[in-house]
């Protein structure tokens, strides 16, 4: 969620920032959170664009949180799919969200404790990968809803409300 999904984008001109992921970034990290970003890359297994290109992109990307004050740690993809893939990529994967796979990867390469960590994200699968591998809080951004729950996440609407709540959360 920190681009629109605009449908499998690789390249810079395809990719624009949510209105906010800075501020609500820069608040995490001056709350002594690390930032990760977990995706599901299926254009690199459907042979829409190659790794080299996601890398080039995500490169770009973390070089403009940095400018903003943020270091991202890592970015964690999985390129597989099991109907739509080709080649090596055809395939099923625990790393492919609503799989815990690369949440639980980016624990034990980071020694994380999932149950004090929190995970935005802005598609049903993302809370699902979250509540699988013992995520504690788990949020799903939705600009249509505030303040729900569904699926055992927090449902909110615009990202400075996450950014208030994060704050409030760990005040307590």
């Amino acid at each position: 969620m920190i681009n629109i999904d605009h449908g499998y984008v690789y390249r810079q001109d395809q990719f624009e920032f949510v209105n906010g992921i800075f501020d609500l970034c820069r608040k995490a990290v001056a709350l002594d959170y690390l930032v990760f970003v977990v995706t599901n890359q299926a254009g690199i297994g459907r042979g829409y664009f190659t790794e080299k290109q996601f890398h080039e992109l995500t490169a770009w990307m973390c070089q403009a949180f940095l400018v903003q004050g943020v270091k991202i740690e890592r970015v964690y993809f999985c390129p597989f799919h099991p109907e739509h893939g080709v080649g090596d990529y055809k395939r099923e994967s625990s790393f492919r969200k609503p799989g815990p796979g690369m949440l639980l990867e980016a624990a034990r390469d980071y020694g994380l404790d999932l149950a004090s960590s929190v995970l935005v994200g802005d598609k049903e699968t993302d809370i699902a990968a979250g509540l699988a591998a013992g995520v504690g809080r788990n949020v799903l951004y939705c600009p249509s809803g505030n303040g729900q729950t569904t699926s055992n996440a927090l449902v909110m609407g615009n990202l400075p409300d996450i950014g208030n709540w994060l704050a409030r959360e760990i005040r307590q």
